[in-house]
């Protein structure tokens, strides 16, 4: 699953023990939270599930790089497809309400899994970030190296809203 995309240097924030020192030390200007919803399934939609857990990977990978020193890139949020829904929001507002409780001003949660988009007023003030998977499985480095590019270039300005509106 490692792309050129996704390969990474000393410097990103993410769910690393020697991440964490540098994230008390900046504090006062990491005030976000990236956090990839991922579902899991090992039925016949198996093939598909797995897409888009590696579309959302990437893109949340390739966000952390665009806003290193500004948010850190938490685990995904995993869950099976076939789990109750609402055991599925209750665990996801308690990671919600864990990182709110300590200072986690703006929480982006990332997925290409459309069932988020109907209990997207669930989430309290946390954004969902929804898009629809791109089958990147076939496509040359240099092609997919573009299409995450250009998905990345309209992301931004979401983000970046976000942090003015407070």
């Amino acid at each position: 699953m490692k792309t050129d995309l996704t390969k990474r240097g000393e410097t990103d924030m993410k769910w690393l023990a020697k991440e964490i020192d540098t994230y008390f030390q900046a504090r006062e200007y990491m005030d976000s939270a990236l956090i990839p919803l991922v579902p899991i399934s090992w039925g016949s939609d198996v093939k598909s599930t797995v897409a888009m857990g590696e579309f959302t990977t990437i893109i949340s990978h390739e966000l952390e790089r665009q806003f290193h020193g500004r948010l850190i890139l938490f685990p995904a949020f995993t869950y099976v497809k076939k789990e109750p829904e609402q055991v599925v929001i209750e665990r996801l507002r308690g990671w919600i309400n864990e990182l709110s409780e300590n200072d986690v001003k703006h929480l982006f949660f990332v997925t290409s899994d459309s069932f988020w988009k109907a209990y997207e007023s669930q989430l309290n003030d946390a954004e969902l970030i929804w898009l629809p998977s791109i089958p990147i499985e076939h496509v040359e480095a240099d092609i997919r190296k573009k299409m995450i590019t250009d998905q990345i270039k309209q992301l931004v300005p979401i983000l970046t809203n976000k942090w003015q509106e407070r």
